[in-house]
C-alpha cells in the first residue's frame, strides 16, 4: 500500500502480487495459459497502481505521482524504457497487442478527477465517471485477446460500468471514509438519506433501498452488455470475460442475500462462488452452441 512520502514503485509492485490472489479480477486470470495470463496481470498491475496512487499516497503528492505515470506512459508510447516497474512490465503487453494509450490516459484522468470531484449528481454523471474509471479496462482487454474492431466496445463499456457500480455498492462505507460518495446524490435525497446514514455501523432501510436500486441498474446493464459480448468472443476471450461477468454476477447475488447491508459486513464473493459462476455461464455459453 501507499502509505507516506517513502512510497516505492518496487515495494508496491511486490504487494500487487499478495493482492491479486485475493481480489476477483484476477480470477479467471490464473485459468488462462501463461502468455495471456501474462498480459492481463500486466494491465491488473497498471490499473492497481493508478487507483493506489489516487486513493493512497499522500494527497500533497498524488497529482506528482500521477503525471510520473503520464510521463511514463509518453516513454512507452516513444518506444524508450519507462521508469516504473509496473510500467516496464506494461510496454511488453502494449507493442505485442498493439494496445492504444486512449484507455489507460483514461484510466489515470479518472484518478485525477478523484482528486477534485467526491460526489456525483445523478446516474448519468456517474455513469461518465466510469467511462474514465471502468471502460477503459474491458477496451484494453478486447486488444489484448485481439478481439478489438469487431464492434463489442458498447457491450464491453456496459459490463464494465456494471462492474464498477457495483464495487462501489460494496464499497459505499469505505468510500464515505474517504471522503467520497459515489451514489448518486439525487437517489439518496429520494429515500431521505443524509451523510449520517453513510457513517452508520448498519444500513438504515432507506439508504438499503438506494444500494439496491443502483444494483439493479448495473444487473440490467451486465444483462444488455453480456450477451452480445460474449457472443462476439471466442476461445480463451470467451473464457476470461465469463469469469469477470461471474464476479458481478456473484457479488450481486451476495448484495441481494446480506439485504444490501453494506455498512455491517463485507459482501465479498468467494472464489467457490466466483467459479462456480464462471462455470455456469461457461456452460450456458456452450449449450447456446456459441463455440
Amino acid at each position: 500500500m501507499i502509505t507516506d512520502s517513502s512510497w516505492n514503485a518496487e515495494e508496491h509492485d511486490r504487494a500487487l502480487a499478495g493482492l491479486a490472489a485475493r481480489e476477483n479480477f484476477p480470477v479467471a486470470a490464473r485459468l488462462l495459459p501463461r502468455r495471456h495470463r501474462a498480459d492481463l496481470l500486466a494491465v491488473y498491475g497498471f490499473a492497481r497502481l493508478v487507483d493506489d496512487i489516487g486513493d493512497e499516497a499522500p494527497e500533497e503528492q498524488r497529482g506528482k505521482l500521477l503525471q510520473l505515470v503520464d510521463d511514463d506512459l509518453d516513454r512507452v508510447y516513444a518506444g524508450v524504457a519507462p521508469e516504473l516497474p509496473q510500467l516496464r512490465r506494461l510496454a511488453r503487453t502494449v507493442h505485442a497487442r498493439s494496445v492504444p494509450q486512449d484507455p489507460f490516459r483514461r484510466l489515470v484522468q479518472a484518478n485525477r478527477q478523484d482528486q477534485a470531484v467526491h460526489r456525483y449528481e445523478t446516474w448519468d454523471e456517474l455513469v461518465a465517471y466510469c467511462r474514465l474509471s471502468a471502460d477503459p479496462v474491458g477496451r484494453i482487454v478486447l486488444h489484448v485477446f485481439g478481439a478489438d474492431g469487431r464492434g463489442l466496445e458498447e457491450a464491453s463499456d456496459r459490463v464494465c460500468t456494471a462492474l464498477q457500480v457495483i464495487e462501489h455498492c460494496q464499497d459505499v462505507g469505505e468510500d464515505f471514509r474517504r471522503g467520497r460518495v459515489y451514489l448518486p446524490a439525487a437517489d439518496l435525497r429520494r429515500f431521505g438519506c443524509t451523510d449520517d446514514d453513510l457513517g452508520r455501523a448498519r444500513t438504515p432501510t432507506r439508504l438499503r433501498g438506494v444500494v439496491a436500486l443502483e444494483a439493479a441498474r448495473a444487473r440490467d446493464l451486465l444483462d444488455r452488455g453480456a450477451p452480445p459480448l460474449m457472443a462476439g468472443l471466442r476461445g480463451w476471450a470467451r473464457f476470461a470475460v465469463a469469469g469477470y461477468v461471474a464476479g458481478g454476477r456473484a457479488a450481486l447475488t451476495g448484495l441481494a442475500r446480506g439485504r444490501y447491508d453494506v455498512l455491517a459486513h463485507a459482501s465479498r464473493p468467494g472464489r467457490a462462488a466466483l467459479l462456480a459462476g464462471w462455470s455456469a455461464g461457461w456452460a450456458r455459453a456452450l449449450e447456446r452452441g456459441e463455440r
